[in-house]
């Protein structure tokens, strides 16, 4: 579409102007066209008026583009162009054969090489088959237990951080299915 408007504007503009241009004042019939340069200069900026209005048309998306919060701050993947390369608004979140790493995956893997990799179903004290139901239901039966405010001991707060960890990644199912499969694989 956009290039039949262009040869058309091109098809226009041959035939109103260069006419004009090859004439002689010797070789002008009384039936020919004759342009004057008033309606030369129209013409001309009809033309290039119409030649910004495309250009405008074409440019459209980039010049009303909606500046994004990453557009407006200095952070350290604009330096990066490999991060514009993977991240930029022409693809979409996810990318096909590319396996998505949660921070809960870098640090299950950090964990695992450390070779202190937490058994969470042991801080919550329930098996690995249990239920989302059986978790929450253990992981309150510990904060009573285990709660700074119930118990003065002082080594309670590493108690509950361990205890809420634990929770937090036995609850979900995709976190627990990660875990999972890292805990397996030692």
């Amino acid at each position: 579409m956009k290039h039949r408007i262009l040869i058309g504007l091109i098809i226009v503009f041959f035939n109103f102007v260069y006419p004009v241009f090859a004439l002689n004042e010797s070789s002008k019939t009384i039936n020919e066209l004759v342009i004057s340069d008033v309606d030369l200069i129209i013409i001309f900026s009809s033309f290039i008026a119409s030649v910004m209005a495309i250009f405008l048309y074409l440019a459209r998306h980039q010049i009303l583009r909606k500046k994004l919060e990453y557009d407006m701050k200095d952070y350290e993947s604009k330096k990066n162009k490999y991060y514009e390369k993977y991240h930029s608004d022409w693809t979409g979140d996810e990318f096909v054969g590319k396996k998505s790493f949660s921070k809960y995956d870098e640090e299950f893997r950090k964990l695992k090489q450390n070779s202190n990799f937490p058994d969470y179903y042991k801080i919550l004290g329930i098996p690995k088959d249990s239920t989302q139901n059986e978790i929450k239901n253990q992981f309150r039966r510990l904060v009573k237990e285990w709660h700074p405010d119930k118990n003065p001991d002082p080594e309670t707060k590493e108690k509950m951080a361990e205890i809420n960890k634990a929770y937090e990644v036995l609850s979900d199912k995709e976190l627990r299915s990660n875990y999972d499969k890292y805990f397996n694989a030692l």
